[in-house]
């Protein structure tokens, strides 16, 4: 006598696992680079990273400290945002306050981009979480402890940088003539009666 033993397994829970990888740094995947311009919805103007280590949304579209190279740090939506006349990482600190940084390595600064409904972006830091980057209608950066998804103040909208084009001029469709075989041919004609 044989006894068979059924085991009921649950269908594996992808939505749980993608949450999960992107909480962890990637160091195996290669690394996304993309060049933008981060418009604040509130200052009118672009985030910068200053020589002094300074990050404010004072910046006028073009400016060279307003151009920021964006490195992806998970196959998720987690970036280290970098200054790139200057070199320094965009980071928050333990008190919430925005900084620049020459290693950009710790969590602090790495931040999740979160599309809003609005169409915006907003930056929640991950070491802080529920802290967001934010800037004032005078462009001054507000303490991650007092900002929220909602507020206008963490709203921003990327922008290529002026002058900047994208990598591939576009081409017109080029058509390619394959030669016909007995199955084209025949497709071809047949619908043509």
């Amino acid at each position: 006598m044989y006894f068979l033993k059924v085991t009921v397994q649950s269908p594996p829970n992808f939505t749980q696992h993608v949450r999960e990888q992107s909480l962890v740094t990637d160091q195996l995947s290669r690394r996304l680079i993309r060049t933008y311009q981060l418009y604040s919805r509130t200052s009118g103007k672009h985030v910068q990273v200053l020589d002094n280590k300074k990050i404010n949304a004072m910046a006028e579209d073009g400016d060279p400290h307003a151009k920021l190279i964006v490195e992806t740090d998970t196959f998720g939506s987690r970036v280290r945002i970098k200054g790139a006349e200057t070199g320094y990482y965009i980071c928050m600190n333990k008190k919430g306050k925005l900084v620049g940084k020459t290693n950009g390595r710790g969590k602090d600064c790495v931040f999740s981009e979160i599309v809003l409904e609005n169409n915006y972006t907003a930056l929640q830091n991950a070491k802080y979480e529920g802290w967001y980057m934010a800037f004032t209608r005078r462009g001054r950066p507000r303490k991650g402890s007092k900002t929220r998804q909602h507020q206008r103040e963490v709203h921003f909208m990327k922008r290529m940088p002026k002058g900047h084009h994208t990598t591939e001029p576009h081409k017109r469709f080029e058509f390619i003539n394959y030669p016909f075989n007995r199955r084209s041919k025949r497709t071809r004609y047949s619908s043509s009666r």
